[in-house]
């Protein structure tokens, strides 16, 4: 067994998470190896929404394109009463706005996405090892030693770092010794088939709910002609998943033979578990997504918490390893684990009430779309303690409608898009200061902007505020120095001594001389 680092980041589970980490790591010019132990990418349609935020980083990624083009809104729900068909919104269908360009949780099956965000890794000469996976790892203060076993045999190497993306059984967190407190009730489980639904329209989410908690729903499945079938299980009851079978339990719950299943493409009983990792890593070891915290289906939240989990500490790792200060790689845990114990509050509710035949439990709103996610209370968000009316250090950047020199629209998050950081100039006095900002040659760049900056200001890109868009979103009237994090949460918001606000925080997260 040869014993050689191949890669700076190794990265164990290859869905949502590992993916959309591998590829904000690529981009940052960091060598990453991506490992899964199954033979193929997941085939189910399991995690079927996308959230507003999450579009918001697909788009940085470079995916957003397909994503749209591979889904849709969600249908209006049909709730079975009998014979009766209720339509009812499960959620209000939003219009873009200057602040939200994607304002609709977004119906996608997993299968789509997880090979969306893989292609986003091939221009940069990354490919998922399947059949591969860890047997082991230790390690010390220079680094990561892993057994990795794939179809060539075992091979020992090391990493600067690893991480763990390898869903709730986690080897990654076994191997560290993480406890991963909460429940599971194997009670309580759910059928779940992606198949072909004879006779069943398309343009609802049909549900067929009863008392005590008993439930089925066949939600279309855009571009296709297949379902995303849901059947619940009643305590004790042995699940049987052969097409016949599948039938006679689907007859029954829906009270009617006229909905046959056919042309099954996959299968799985789902148990709805509730953890939430006591630690988000350990030492050079982290873990995010399903490793980290685990919920309920309820609310589309699992993936879109691991996806935010990958795209907050992919810019920190890039950071790291470009000699930014290592204790940045601590606020990792310290911002995110708040976040995902919020979410399992959500979910988890959504779920019990689905059991009371509450309403609450199918309606859909801003707590789930996860737009309102704030970092104010961390320690990158606490430093600086100045904002507007509006926002504070820690806070989403919102987008803003503006125009380039040539009086072209643009909007703000294509200045953003990028692994780089941004410093947001508003008037002539903060324009002034941009170029007295110092930065680091290594790590992320900073792209200086300037938003009605009055002639000669330097910068990379000038832009006009002419329709208040920016000046309304940020709640500024006044000269301002905001600088906006990779991964768009806003690192600080400098009125006053802006240079200098500026360069302590840079001091945290960049290189140091």
């Amino acid at each position: 067994m040869a014993n050689k680092q191949t890669a700076d980041v190794l990265i164990v589970g290859a869905g949502p998470t590992g993916s959309t980490l591998g590829v904000d790591l690529a981009r940052r010019g960091v060598k990453v190896r991506i490992i899964d132990r199954n033979p193929q990418s997941f085939p189910g349609s399991r995690a079927k929404g996308i959230q507003p935020r999450s579009m918001e980083v697909l788009e940085d990624l470079g995916a957003i394109e397909d994503i749209l083009s591979a889904g849709s809104i969600y249908p209006p729900l049909g709730i079975h009463i009998g014979p009766i068909r209720v339509p009812k919104k499960m959620m209000k269908i939003a219009s873009a706005t200057d602040a939200v360009p994607y304002p609709n949780t977004w119906l996608i099956p997993q299968f789509s996405t997880d090979a969306i965000i893989q292609r986003q890794l091939a221009p940069w000469g990354v490919q998922v090892e399947h059949n591969t996976q860890l047997v082991s790892l230790t390690q010390d203060d220079a680094g990561v030693t892993a057994i990795i076993d794939g179809p060539d045999g075992a091979v020992t190497e090391r990493f600067q770092y690893v991480v763990g993306a390898d869903g709730g059984s986690s080897k990654v967190r076994q191997q560290l010794d993480i406890a991963f407190p909460g429940k599971t009730d194997e009670s309580d489980r759910m059928i779940i088939v992606d198949c072909k639904v004879e006779g069943l329209g398309r343009n609802h989410w049909h549900v067929w709910p009863w008392l005590k908690g008993a439930f089925a729903g066949a939600c279309p499945l855009p571009n296709s002609d297949l379902f995303q079938v849901m059947i619940r299980l009643k305590p004790g009851e042995e699940p049987k998943l052969d097409a016949a079978s599948l039938n006679t339990r689907w007859a029954k719950q829906t009270g009617s033979s006229r909905f046959r299943l056919y042309d099954i493409q996959w299968t799985t009983v789902f148990r709805p578990n509730i953890r939430l990792a006591e630690h988000y890593g350990r030492g050079r070891v982290f873990l995010a997504g399903d490793a980290a915290h685990v919920h309920t289906p309820m609310g589309a939240q699992g993936m879109n918490t691991g996806i935010q989990d990958a795209y907050n500490l992919g810019w920190k790792l890039g950071q790291v390893l470009a000699g930014a200060p290592a204790d940045l790689l601590n606020s990792y845990e310290d911002e995110r684990q708040p976040i995902a114990a919020g979410v399992l509050g959500v979910s988890t509710a959504k779920y019990e009430a689905l059991g009371k035949l509450d309403p609450s439990a199918i309606s859909r709103g801003k707590d789930e779309q996860q737009l309102s996610i704030t970092y104010r209370a961390g320690p990158l968000g606490a430093l600086e303690q100045e904002g507007s009316d509006k926002l504070r250090p820690g806070d989403r950047a919102p987008d803003a409608r503006l125009q380039d020199t040539t009086g072209k629209p643009t909007r703000l998050f294509e200045a953003l898009r990028g692994p780089h950081f941004t410093l947001l100039a508003y008037g002539p006095g903060a324009a002034a200061d941009l170029a007295a900002v110092a930065w680091a040659g290594q790590g992320a760049p900073l792209k200086r902007v300037a938003i009605d900056a009055g002639p000669g200001a330097f910068s990379d890109l000038c832009l006009a505020d002419a329709a208040g868009s920016f000046r309304e979103g940020y709640g500024v009237d006044q000269s301002v120095l905001l600088l906006i994090r990779p991964d768009g949460y806003i690192a600080t918001f400098a009125v006053h001594d802006r240079v200098a606000t500026i360069e302590n925080f840079a001091a945290r997260v960049t290189a140091q001389a």
